[in-house]
């Protein structure tokens, strides 16, 4: 097994955004091999704290490790839709920033037997919390077509849903599809192979759609969110990196809507929802990585950080 190694994305600029302020209270939600928590941990005087929270169980044996100097932080082994009550747990209900990276680590990528990645044949597993029963294996093995297909299309954005499924079924009938390799050929049968040796990666889309359903992450994504805006003092700040639209559009819309008086139909004559704005967007557009960064580390390219601070 390899070390839990992940490039922190976007670091600086997430440090930047949080405006950290020395003794405040911060959350790092997905701590990962705590790249960004040892920066946060660092910019903390000793009257600061930290909680590093995470529902990898591995993620978190890792950031221990590698904070082991510092003593003012905290570990949660818990997925952040937790975070309330866990932070409640610690006599915790009001915080000075939170920061999240939806990323899949390079750890749990690189990682053949976690099944995340079609680039490593492995169990189809992809469970962010090993603990969880739902895995890739029954989802791929057990699931309906229909409900495939809603997967794929909604989570994939796979505009070739149909074929796959197909293509997926067919196999399914003849023997269980147990391993990443054989799901990652059964999907490229569905594609023609001039596309698969233009494009490369036809499977990413679907290993995508499926990694979203067995850890449920846009079902919780919005909820999490909005708590995180909850829970923040006056200047607080929660800061989201994010790798997909999905995920980006919930946390924009998430954001826009707490920035925002009024959230009624644009045609309402009158203001009748009586919403309120809890305070304001910190960049009107998303902050990306630098053309260095991406070089550095391919897998930031799609990535896109936007923040939010409590009036």
């Amino acid at each position: 097994m390899p070390k839990f190694l992940h490039i922190p994305v976007l670091l600086n600029e997430a440090i930047e955004a949080l405006d950290i302020k020395p003794d405040g209270v911060y959350v790092d939600a997905t701590c990962g091999g705590g790249g960004h928590s040892e920066k946060i941990a660092s910019s903390l005087s000793p009257k600061g704290r930290l909680v590093c929270l995470d529902q990898d169980s591995d993620a978190i044996a890792a950031c221990k490790e590698r904070l082991k100097n510092f003593s003012n932080i905290s570990f949660v082994h818990a997925n952040f839709c937790d975070i309330k009550s866990e932070l409640a747990k610690l006599g915790i209900f009001k915080i000075d920033g939170v920061l999240a990276d939806l990323g899949v680590s390079s750890y749990q990528l690189d990682t053949a037997e976690r099944g995340f990645s079609f680039l490593h044949d492995g169990p189809l597993d992809m469970r962010m919390n090993t603990q969880q029963k739902l895995t890739a294996f029954q989802v791929v093995n057990e699931y309906s077509p229909e409900n495939l297909k809603k997967i794929l299309w909604e989570y994939g954005e796979e505009q070739n849903a149909a074929k796959i499924v197909r293509a997926i079924v067919r196999e399914r009938e003849k023997a269980p599809i147990k391993t990443t390799s054989e799901l990652k050929e059964i999907v490229e049968s569905a594609f023609p192979k001039k596309v698969i040796y233009g494009k490369g990666g036809v499977s990413k889309k679907t290993f995508q759609a499926i990694r979203i359903e067995v850890n449920g992450e846009l079902e919780i994504l919005k909820n999490s969110v909005e708590d995180f805006v909850d829970l923040l003092q006056p200047k607080g700040r929660a800061v989201i990196i994010t790798f997909h639209s999905l995920e980006d559009r919930i946390v924009k819309n998430v954001f826009k809507d707490a920035a925002t008086d009024c959230i009624c139909p644009p045609k309402t004559p009158i203001c009748i929802c009586g919403h309120k704005a809890k305070g304001r967007l910190v960049f009107k557009k998303p902050v990306l990585p630098s053309e260095d960064e991406v070089k550095k580390n391919e897998r930031s390219r799609s990535a896109k950080l936007r923040a939010f601070e409590k009036t």
